[in-house]
């Protein structure tokens, strides 16, 4: 299987170009997958900048209703009429996010006029394409949920409330023996996904392919840093291979990395991986000293930069 990042936040291809948006391009026995469309029309240029021809593709799956991940949807509609295009029920809903310093409004929702489009299979719930491609929704919290959610609402009937996620989806992709899990920017916590996904599938899937809405503009708090070291400490319990791009963050990415070490990647815009290989990760009884190490060494790090 082979999986291709058309735009993300930070260079890989140097042919390609990035912006604040994700979009993969995924190549499996029985699909042509395009998962997200970027925040523009960006993922096109660089598809045929890659050779991809997206014209072919025969499934889209919108992560969820944010226009960095369903802006450029449009523009692919514009040159692929027969590709079904999976949604929640929810994901045109009316998105805000809130400035953290001047609290003004800014829409972030679909383009609402793409709603009633006749390529939109718009889906309530878990749902299952095929014996290959199935769609996880019902994301439980039980564990914290990223507190960079704090500033995402939602409109309903003229109020601002705080945006609760039901748009969001998964792609569950089982290819041969191989089982990869995709998700945008796991608004519900990826810990809380994985841990849905073992509810349902009863085992941790190969690869882990997402981004963990980490990302600050500006500083990092203390509260923000036990996040992220707690996200990465639970993480490299699973036998899983985890990519990761676009919200994360670079700096909670290098965090991450110094806890996770070969088990936590970063995909770049133009960057391709080829599942086939992977081996399931055991969890080293070494590993938690190492980790210890790692957090106290990154807490002092960030917090002496945010002193600065």
């Amino acid at each position: 299987m082979k999986v291709i990042n058309l735009v993300e936040n930070t260079e890989g291809n140097r042919d390609c170009l990035t912006e604040h948006g994700l979009s993969f391009y995924i190549e499996t026995t029985k699909h042509k997958i395009l998962l997200d469309t970027g925040a523009s029309d960006l993922f096109l240029e660089n598809a045929k900048t890659l050779g991809v021809d997206l014209s072919q593709v025969d499934t889209v799956v919108l992560s969820h209703g944010h226009y960095d991940h369903g802006g450029g949807l449009s523009h692919f509609l514009k040159m692929n009429s027969t590709a079904k295009v999976y949604v929640q029920k929810t994901a045109f809903g009316e998105y805000y996010s809130i400035h953290e310093e001047t609290r003004k409004e800014k829409y972030i929702g679909l383009n609402q006029e793409l709603k009633n489009q006749e390529q939109i299979v718009a889906i309530e719930g878990n749902w299952k394409i095929d014996d290959e491609l199935f769609l996880v929704s019902r994301i439980h919290d039980k564990q914290p949920i990223p507190k960079t959610n704090q500033r995402l609402k939602k409109c309903v009937d003229g109020v601002m409330v705080q945006d609760d996620f039901l748009h969001e989806q998964c792609l569950v992709i089982h290819q041969g023996d191989k089982n990869i899990l995709f998700s945008g920017c796991a608004h519900h916590g990826i810990l809380n996904i994985m841990e849905t996904y073992r509810e349902l599938f009863g085992s941790d899937p190969d690869v882990v392919i997402s981004g963990f809405h980490l990302m600050r503009k500006h500083n990092y708090s203390r509260e923000d840093v036990r996040m992220i070291i707690y996200t990465a400490k639970e993480l490299i319990k699973y036998e899983s291979q985890f990519y990761t791009c676009h919200c994360t963050g670079e700096k909670p990415y290098e965090t991450m990395k110094k806890i996770m070490g070969y088990q936590l990647k970063y995909i770049h815009s133009g960057d391709c991986i080829v599942i086939g290989t992977e081996k399931k990760h055991k969890v080293a009884p070494w590993s938690k000293y190492v980790a210890g190490v790692a957090v106290l060494c990154m807490t002092i790090s960030i917090l002496v930069r945010n002193k600065k």
